[in-house]
């Protein structure tokens, strides 16, 4: 059952990107791109999705447990530390550089597989990086602030 969920939720997912041009670089740069050629599509779509969430937020109080889990896994709202601000910044750099996120990235593999390609590297470079110098057990993993 979670995973015909999991799927369906990938695929509905990927078709809104698809559906909303997210897939597309250069209108996520058009976004970014406030003194020029501005885009505002992607504000919508974020403003689509922010409404969404708050009517599940919304739904989710009055269920006693989700549909596929024996209980809600809610994570903990930490502080703003300078680690998630360091961190917020690459991953808005690599945005605005990239045009693509995860999410779209590997759902551009059916529109654009080459940019996909390149960009879906340097991500899981990215992250074997930080795998190795932030696992839990790893001498060289930064003090947390």
């Amino acid at each position: 059952m979670r995973t015909i969920i999991g799927l369906i939720s990938g695929v509905l997912f990927g078709a809104g990107l698809a559906v909303s041009g997210m897939l597309d670089p250069v209108r996520v740069r058009g976004f970014l791109d406030l003194f020029g050629q501005w885009d505002p599509t992607l504000a919508f779509v974020m403003g689509g999705a922010m409404l969404a969430m708050a009517i599940a937020w919304l739904i989710q109080r009055r269920m006693a447990a989700p549909v596929a889990a024996p209980a809600f896994d809610l994570p903990d709202t930490d502080p703003i530390t300078p680690r998630l601000l360091a961190g917020a910044a690459l991953f808005g750099v690599g945005w605005a550089l990239g045009g693509l996120c995860p999410g779209p990235a590997l759902a551009a593999f059916a529109i654009n597989p080459l940019a996909a390609a390149v960009f879906t590297i340097a991500m899981m470079a990215g992250f074997a990086i930080v795998w190795a110098f932030d696992r839990p057990d790893s001498p060289r993993r930064p003090a947390r602030v």
